[in-house]
């Protein structure tokens, strides 16, 4: 499909990784809720890395029907990064994202379009009853809650990336280059006409690709570049500690003048030296923290490199963004 082709209404962009099992059944469900609401769409899956043959499936899905595009990055990059290089391609009016696990279903993308016609231009899905594992419920919760108290916002635990975005609300999107990535907080700090929409969340069609180890690297990611609250906390509490141990000073002082210490108290003087210790440790690791993610963001590097495309890419289309 030439990049120079009519726009289409509708854009969908879906990450894929590891999920070859899925994405005959993923386009099906999609070409048949699009063409019930019109001929111009595309259907944009973009491979972030990988090793299950889900690159095989797009040649195949796009080869087929030449409203699906397919984008293969050079490696993983990651889910938020993959969701970058489809977007950066999204021609619609309206821009679909979702998942490619089937959690998000295809069927509600026509209730969407329908509550966005009311008026809006982000219609974010609301999951009312997630079926995820208790442990991802949990911790997402609690990501959800600790996020909304540093970054002084609300953040709604039952939305994620399903949503339908007005391509102007994309464009926007399309200007943020910083290199951590988090499409949900991204389209909230746009602003711009926002609802959500009760839907119907699906169970998983494989098992989840992220570990423990993955969300919990996440979450710092986001949490650190959508807030310098820890680095006020940690100003706070230098603060309220260095008051604390002066009137402490004092009270020791006052106490040795009037002749109530005679043996010094080498057991509160370790302590004492052990946990000061250790706070500074803690204060200069959430700096450094801090002064690695504007390392990583000084460098400038692409967010992402294409490896392969299901397409022959226009001389100004660059593979590297």
């Amino acid at each position: 499909m030439s990049a120079k082709a009519s726009a289409p209404l509708f854009s969908v962009v879906s990450p894929v990784y590891q999920a070859a099992a899925l994405l005959n059944e993923l386009v099906a469900r999609l070409e048949q809720e699009l063409t019930a609401l019109s001929p111009h769409y595309e259907i944009i899956l973009v491979d972030d890395g990988s090793a299950d043959g889900s690159w095989v499936g797009i040649q195949q899905h796009a080869a087929r029907n030449p409203r699906i595009r397919g984008l293969r990055l050079s490696r993983n990059f990651g889910q938020h990064h993959a969701l970058t290089a489809g977007l950066d391609l999204a021609r619609g009016q309206w821009v679909v994202v979702m998942d490619c696990d089937l959690q998000d279903r295809p069927e509600e993308i026509s209730r969407l379009y329908r509550k966005a016609l009311e008026g809006y231009e982000v219609v974010l899905a609301s999951r009312e009853q997630r079926q995820d594992t208790w442990l991802k419920t949990r911790l997402s919760a609690a990501f959800y809650r600790v996020l909304s108290y540093l970054t002084d916002t609300r953040q709604d635990p039952r939305v994620a990336n399903f949503g339908l975005y007005h391509q102007r609300v994309i464009a926007t999107v399309r200007e943020l280059r910083e290199s951590i990535r988090y499409f949900p907080t991204m389209v909230g700090w746009v602003g711009f006409r926002q609802t959500t929409l009760p839907v119907q969340h699906a169970p998983a069609g494989r098992p989840g690709t992220y570990s423990l180890r993955r969300r919990l690297r996440l979450a710092t990611d986001v949490m650190l570049a959508h807030s310098d609250k820890p680095l006020r906390l940690t100003a706070f509490l230098g603060l309220a500690l260095a008051g604390g141990a002066f009137l402490l000073g004092l009270l020791t002082l006052i106490r040795f003048w009037l002749g109530q210490i005679t043996v010094p108290g080498y057991a509160s003087l370790l302590i004492s030296i052990s946990f000061f210790s250790g706070l500074i440790i803690l204060v200069l690791g959430i700096v450094g923290l801090y002064v690695g993610k504007t390392f990583e963001q000084v460098r400038r590097r692409p967010l992402y490199v294409v490896g392969a495309t299901t397409w022959e890419p226009a001389p100004h289309e660059n593979p590297v963004q």
